[in-house]
């Protein structure tokens, strides 16, 4: 009787150990897929970093075709540009981050990609909230950020910095193109310096008019003194001749 209840007892307790297994296991499944950064220099300020994420797959039935993620404060969308990616798959900038995607992945392929950042900012650690859209429409959200060492659910990608190195400061904006000389303030002074002649041009031409008109009035005066001195002198010679026919 003692070894048959012992046997008894020792099948129960393999049942209830199987049992618990298959529960941790499923309730294990769902959390083991996650998403996660890694860098090339993960220091604060560095410059030029190389920004690698893996997104497992979860779907059994779907693959992943799309990823949007929102950048932490520091990061403009304008300061991240793709370095390696699926095929056809294409990086897209939105006012918060970014999305990623293009044709859906093999069904249990995870997503891997590399973006290159321009600077990380001054932080201790960094946050990139995921959303994974699945070629059925599914969704998986990496967006909670865990605090004060707590566990999440749905953990976002987080990425811990190092110290920033010596002397390294943030990169200055650079600044904005400044207006070109046909176009900016200069811009006025070319009008007058083409109409700037028009005055002289016409003055030198009213000149040349009014030059022209006392010329012809001159040339009159001046052929009429002729005609009078002519007159004159034929009147002298006559009047010589006729005084000394007399005499």
């Amino acid at each position: 009787m003692n070894g048959s209840h012992t046997r008894l007892q020792l099948r129960r307790l393999g049942i209830a150990t199987a049992g618990a297994l298959v529960v941790v296991g499923a309730a294990a499944g769902p959390a083991a897929a996650h998403a996660e950064v890694t860098a090339s220099d993960p220091r604060a300020l560095a410059e030029n970093v190389t920004l690698s994420f893996t997104s497992e797959a979860e779907s059994e039935t779907a693959g992943i075709s799309d990823l949007r993620v929102v950048l932490p404060k520091g990061i403009a969308p304008d300061a991240v540009a793709v370095k390696d990616a699926p095929k056809e798959w294409k990086l897209t900038a939105t006012p918060d981050g970014y999305t990623i995607g293009g044709p859906a992945l093999a069904v249990g392929t995870d997503a891997e990609y590399s973006v290159t950042v321009r600077q990380l900012p001054d932080e201790k650690s960094l946050a990139f909230k995921t959303l994974e859209t699945y070629s059925d429409g599914k969704v998986s959200r990496w967006i909670e950020v865990p605090t004060n060492g707590e566990k999440v659910d749905n953990p976002a990608p987080v990425l811990a910095l190092k110290a920033a190195a010596p002397g390294a400061k943030p990169i200055v904006p650079s600044p904005s193109p400044s207006p070109s000389p046909a176009t900016g303030s200069s811009a006025p002074s070319v009008q007058p310096s083409v109409e700037a002649p028009t005055a002289p041009v016409a003055a030198a031409s009213t000149q040349a008019t009014s030059d022209k008109g006392s010329g012809g009035s001159a040339g009159t005066v001046i052929g009429v003194l002729a005609a009078v001195l002519l007159l004159a002198a034929a009147g002298t010679f006559w009047w010589v001749r006729r005084n000394r026919s007399q005499a």
